[in-house]
């Protein structure tokens, strides 16, 4: 048990001197050398935290980006009430009134901002959907041209015993 825990320990390590590594601009021979692993082991590496990113994107899209936009719309409103109170109250003095309003501005263009930047965070949740429905799509392709392939293989060796036979 704590073999298996300090390979993956270890594994971890590995992949994030890579990306450090990587990161810096260092090239695949280098970071191999570096850290005195083999080149496909890098490349290997390199595939993995690819695709983790890609997979924490899709994730930070589909359960964070959705919620935090709310927030800021519903922070924003807040805002909004808040400096309007302070524009309205006789109480202020006119320089805080007069700063309250700017600060409204702020808060009313970040609004339009987000709500007409919503069609770009819609776009790239549409496209995270479609990318995903294609990968689905290609995985059943190619579960299912395996299986094609396996079919006309047993085809071929029973075709190939019925002739010996």
């Amino acid at each position: 048990m704590n073999t298996l825990r300090s390979s993956v320990n270890s594994h971890e390590w590995r992949r994030s001197k890579v990306l450090e590594l990587s990161s810096q601009g260092r090239s695949q021979p280098e970071i191999a050398r570096i850290l005195q692993i083999s080149q496909p082991t890098v490349n290997r590496d390199l595939q993995y935290l690819r695709q983790e990113a890609k997979e924490n994107i899709r994730r930070y899209i589909d359960e964070k980006l959705p919620f935090e936009y709310q927030k800021c719309l519903v922070g924003l409103d807040a805002i909004l009430r808040k400096t309007w109170d302070i524009a309205n109250g006789m109480e202020n003095l006119d320089k805080d009134r007069l700063q309250a309003i700017s600060v409204g501005m702020q808060a009313y263009a970040m609004k339009i901002d987000l709500l007409t930047n919503a069609t770009v965070v819609q776009k790239a949740i549409d496209f995270v959907e479609r990318n995903r429905d294609y990968a689905e799509q290609y995985n059943k392709l190619r579960i299912g041209d395996t299986t094609q392939l396996r079919v006309a293989n047993s085809n071929d060796v029973t075709e190939s015993k019925q002739d010996t036979g």
